[in-house]
């Protein structure tokens, strides 16, 4: 139930607003004068206050000033007579949320009553919900306490508080979103949107739509008029994931974008504005892709206002203990399991592991341990089975089967963990080839983009164009 204070040295006005908002459903209090209002703000909890400008001890402007300084969590309505009513749109300018002129009738108080309190609703779910952003991406959550990672952390508190462009440079499955997603969450417009966008997804035609809309008509089946997302994401932030893979087409207005916060939907002559804060990611030398045409220089040194590089697991090992701790923490806990770590040798594995797939790839390493795991303890042997560990020439070591149950096992084993290698050595170069673009890599190949993806997820293999 909501509690409201109502503020009046006038009796009739005090008893009359509460027996109408009684009858609305609200808890009621009232106060004849300024002392007595603010002995009753400090000590209790109210959701608004309805308060006259004019009382005989202490003004409504400095109750409302009182009010701010002490950061109280209520709205408050300004109560006045006619020749005040300057007086109350200055109360307005000092935090007030609205106010209504005497005399006034039930409906008004009620309709007034029932604006502010929907507000105030509004205003205390954004706030929790911009908490719990801070809260999922503030430095604590992001696992990690090596020089290079604490450097990174201190950049993204000099940056997230400003609209410039950041330019997050990594391998793939370094966790570049993550850290675009701790930029906006430590920035001013962590109360809006955060949308990120993969540039490796979409054809040219579907990622101008996806980025700038079009209007009904624009072609064939836009039956209605689709806002792209740099309007939908005005006053937030917009992540651009994979940049290296932008059509040089939609790199020209994506620099005007950056130049001036101007676009066209498709098929209209309208410009549209955005104030969209930009972030972009790649896992490719940007330098070199401007040097072989295939990136605006331009639009590089637009973007490369403040880079930050991310750098691989294998360049941190020292947090690869507390990585896999955490994950294995979050694991146990989602499957209901009680492991309680690893074993000494088993750590000493996965810390000199080389990750090719970094995070992620430990990430779903553990995740796939503590799913086949009967254990409470993570164990060197069973933790080889899930890991790529090079053996001298290549081949496997299986022992000589001496039932057909083991030779059946020992070649199951031996596909599994030598033609595995042979799969994804594959996999790796048909990507190479095709610089780093899935979609190619897999036509190139002869297969299907969705089998070549799901053979690539099997070896747990991040190319360097995939997503993070």
């Amino acid at each position: 139930m909501n509690k409201i204070l109502i503020v009046d040295d006038e009796p009739n006005i005090c008893n009359g607003c509460k027996l109408i908002l009684i009858e609305e459903g609200y808890d009621v209090d009232t106060a004849m004068n300024g002392s007595e209002a603010l002995e009753k703000l400090f000590e209790q909890n109210y959701d608004l206050v309805l308060l006259d400008i004019r009382l005989p001890d202490i003004s409504g402007i400095d109750i409302l000033k009182q009010i701010n300084e002490k950061r109280l969590d209520c709205f408050v309505i300004i109560m006045t007579g006619h020749g005040t009513v300057e007086n109350a749109v200055d109360a307005m300018k000092n935090g007030a949320f609205d106010y209504i002129t005497k005399p006034f009738d039930d409906k008004e108080i009620i309709k007034a009553t029932a604006k502010a309190l929907e507000n105030r609703t509004l205003a205390r779910e954004n706030k929790m919900l911009k908490k719990q952003l801070y809260d999922r991406f503030s430095f604590d959550n992001i696992v990690g306490e090596n020089h290079q990672i604490k450097e990174i952390f201190d950049k993204i508190q000099r940056v997230a508080a400003l609209d410039s462009t950041v330019l997050l440079d990594g391998e793939s499955g370094t966790g570049k979103e993550l850290f675009a997603n701790a930029i906006h969450a430590h920035s001013k417009r962590a109360g809006n949107r955060f949308l990120a966008m993969d540039c490796n997804t979409f054809s040219p035609a579907l990622m101008e739509n996806e980025l700038f809309g079009h209007v009904k008509g624009a072609f064939t089946g836009a039956d209605k008029t689709r806002p792209g997302i740099f309007e939908i994401a005005s006053e937030g932030t917009l992540f651009l994931d994979e940049i290296a893979n932008m059509d040089m087409n939609i790199q020209s207005k994506l620099l005007r974008v950056l130049e001036n916060g101007e676009f066209k939907a498709i098929g209209s002559g309208k410009v549209q504005k955005t104030r969209a804060r930009i972030i972009v990611a790649t896992n490719m030398d940007l330098k070199k892709r401007v040097a072989e045409k295939k990136f605006r220089q331009d639009l590089f040194y637009r973007l490369n206002v403040f880079p930050i590089y991310i750098p691989p697991l294998r360049a941190r090992k020292d947090d690869i203990p507390k990585l896999a701790y955490h994950f294995l923490k979050r694991f146990s806990r989602e499957t209901g399991k009680q492991i309680s770590g690893f074993s000494d040798d088993a750590l000493e594995m996965m810390v000199n592991f080389e990750w090719p797939g970094n995070v992620r790839q430990l990430k779903n390493v553990v995740e796939r341990l503590v799913i086949m795991s009967d254990t409470h303890q993570l164990s060197r042997g069973f933790l080889s089975d899930h890991l790529e560990i090079k053996r001298k020439g290549g081949v496997p070591d299986i022992q000589t089967p001496k039932t057909l149950d083991e030779l059946k096992a020992a070649k199951k084993k031996f596909l599994t963990v030598y033609f595995g290698k042979i799969e994804a050595a594959f996999l790796s170069q048909a990507i190479s080839r095709a610089d780093g673009n899935i979609t190619l890599a897999a036509k190139n190949a002869g297969m299907q983009r969705s089998n070549f993806s799901a053979m690539m997820k099997k070896h747990g293999i991040v190319a360097d164009k995939s997503s993070d």
